[in-house]
């Protein structure tokens, strides 16, 4: 029974990582628009699916990798430059639309550029799955975790120690008064939107040896990105990261103790249950204005 619940833990932790990496990338749109980006899941299907592509003909896995994080970029450059710059002006909900819309149209350019079929890439290192305490741990999952805590602790020095960074900081609190102090604020909103693209797209690549991949692949992502975003406090890059641990430890304990069929349904009833008795999610702050 330990051994099961360490197999639960360990598959629960690097899905989870997973979806704090999708959360994330909610986090930095929504900082820069206040708008849920809903393509995002689209992203880490487009980079595991350029990589899959790549790899297949015959390309070496870590610099197919680098392409399809660039790939993934660039469609967060064309999906704010053509949809989101444009309606800018637009109501949230509009915007939200947008990218609702711009996610349907990735999976059908997806569709035909690539296939329906399902895919998977090769595990980046070799080496033998590892034994602790009679669960199994793949050197994938290892990957991913690892990958997780670099990308959240470069986001971070990035966004803390970088003029550009500060300036996405910056926006978030008050883009009138960073447009006054002199800041491009429409590049700094791209900027934003690219690297949540590439994160995303880092994020389904290091994926995909491990779970399936397909053109359709994004939707479930966007799904339980945001959810791990609301669950941790939308706009918090903390809760985001705790959000997507949880949302993944949820949903592989209520699959192996419970039943596979419901792992969906598990993770989105903690959620309910925490919004309703939190609603600014596990790390939100409640906002109090002055009228």
């Amino acid at each position: 029974m330990t051994a099961d619940l360490l197999q639960y833990a360990s598959s629960g932790v690097t899905i989870g990582a997973v979806y704090a990496l999708v959360a994330l990338g909610f986090t930095l749109i929504y900082n820069s628009t206040h708008v849920a980006n809903f393509a995002q899941g689209d992203f880490a299907m487009l980079g595991a699916m350029t990589t899959v592509f790549a790899v297949a003909g015959g390309l070496p896995t870590f610099p197919t990798a680098i392409l399809g994080t660039m790939v993934a970029g660039v469609a967060g450059l064309l999906l704010y430059r053509l949809a989101i710059d444009p309606a800018r002006s637009s109501p949230v909900l509009g915007l939200i639309v947008l990218t609702i819309g711009a996610s349907i149209f990735a999976k059908g350019v997806a569709q035909l550029v690539f296939d329906k079929r399902f895919h998977s890439l090769p595990s980046w290192f070799d080496a033998r799955p590892i034994e602790l305490f009679g669960a199994t741990i793949q050197t994938q999952s290892l990957v991913v975790l690892a990958g997780t805590i670099v990308i959240v602790a470069a986001l971070a020095t990035f966004t803390t120690r970088t003029l550009l960074g500060k300036g996405i900081l910056a926006v978030s609190q008050n883009s009138l008064a960073a447009t006054l102090m002199g800041m491009n604020v429409g590049s700094v909103v791209t900027l934003a939107f690219v690297v949540s693209a590439a994160i995303g797209g880092l994020a389904g690549i290091m994926a995909a040896p491990i779970t399936l991949t397909s053109y359709d692949a994004g939707t479930i992502l966007s799904l339980k990105g945001f959810a791990a975003a609301m669950l941790g406090g939308m706009g918090n890059p903390v809760g985001a990261v705790a959000g997507g641990i949880v949302l993944g430890v949820v949903e592989a304990f209520g699959g192996g103790l419970i039943s596979s069929g419901y792992k969906d349904a598990f993770a989105f009833l903690i959620i309910l249950i925490v919004l309703a008795a939190r609603p600014q999610g596990l790390f939100g702050s409640v906002a109090r204005e002055r009228v």
